[in-house]
């Protein structure tokens, strides 16, 4: 059985899409429709930069949905590869949950682009610039990442915002609880804490607004069953009923991303075979969660076409 996965923030960068859109009229249609449902000029950004425009999240979040969506285009349009033939689940990290809707027929593209627009302006206004923050907890497993979280609380909030894989959690919460947790880290037994270059702590209960927000969004929003079921970030179960989708996309927006649970869950479900769209990051994580499953990593029109060959 084979797993379709969509990468999350982070996996950005200046040139993104740029050969693919060079080389595929069907990557470029993709780009041409996100540009044309925001107003904005993203894939030149993306293409060309500055970095610190498409690191902004309202513009990382539907960046990395278009390349992904692009790269799956040019799959099935060039390669004729169906994701309805070839996958039996599909997941995403965080903001790759959408762009797994998106490629499964659950959300339209140009609804997508301005969602994830939306979620990312939603989730820079939740919480004033410097009073959150986010780490990365190296050789931490969830049980050492929660201690920590709440030896780190004194009353603030502190919690586990990404279960990444077996040796990386993420933690999440207000500055000053981030600022005790990372020289607390290594009398913990944990590697290092690494505070990351967010500019919010996304997945924790100071999301709220942004929640919300999205909740009122996605009421007004056509949602199908789509073709092969999710992996939900929040329950790291499949779902299929559009009107859970809804319920499990907000509730994602404050909740932990449980991607190693997720990964485990469609390994015990029979999924041997893990192919991300658009990102190089995901792979590596399933290698270290699943060690017997195979992991592909697709970004360039020779990875499609290898694909393709594999298929």
């Amino acid at each position: 059985m084979r797993a379709f996965i969509f990468p999350g923030q982070g996996s950005q960068s200046v040139g993104m899409g740029a050969a693919l859109a060079a080389a595929s009229p069907h990557a470029r249609e993709v780009f041409q429709e996100v540009d044309e449902a925001l107003g904005q000029h993203l894939f030149r950004l993306m293409a060309e930069g500055p970095d610190a425009d498409l690191l902004l999240t309202e513009n990382a979040q539907p960046a990395i949905m278009a390349n992904a969506i692009a790269t799956l285009r040019v799959l099935e349009r060039e390669g004729g590869i169906r994701l309805a033939d070839k996958a039996d689940f599909v997941a995403g990290h965080s903001l790759g949950e959408y762009t797994a809707l998106c490629a499964a027929g659950a959300l339209d593209l140009s609804t997508t682009a301005r969602l994830l627009k939306l979620r990312g302006q939603a989730m820079q206004a939740a919480v004033p610039v410097g009073e959150g923050a986010m780490a990365a907890l190296l050789g931490a497993d969830r049980a050492k990442a929660q201690a920590l979280a709440e030896a780190a609380a004194e009353g603030d909030v502190c919690t586990v915002a990404n279960d990444n894989d077996p040796s990386q959690v993420v933690i999440s919460g207000a500055k000053a609880a981030i600022d005790r947790a990372v020289p607390l880290a290594k009398e913990m037994g944990i590697k290092r804490a690494v505070v990351l270059p967010v500019s919010a702590p996304f997945h924790c209960p100071m999301m709220q607004p942004a929640a919300d927000a999205m909740a009122a969004a996605l009421a007004d929003v056509a949602l199908s069953a789509p073709v092969v079921p999710v992996y939900a970030n929040v329950t790291a179960a499949p779902v299929a009923d559009p009107e859970a989708i809804r319920t499990l996309l907000v509730e994602q927006v404050t909740g932990m991303v449980r991607w190693r649970e997720s990964v485990l869950a469609m390994q015990d479900a029979g999924v041997g075979d893990f192919v991300e769209l658009g990102g190089k990051v995901l792979g590596a994580m399933v290698k270290r969660i699943a060690p017997d499953a195979t992991a592909t990593s697709v970004v360039t029109m020779a990875d499609i076409e290898a694909l393709v060959g594999r298929l």
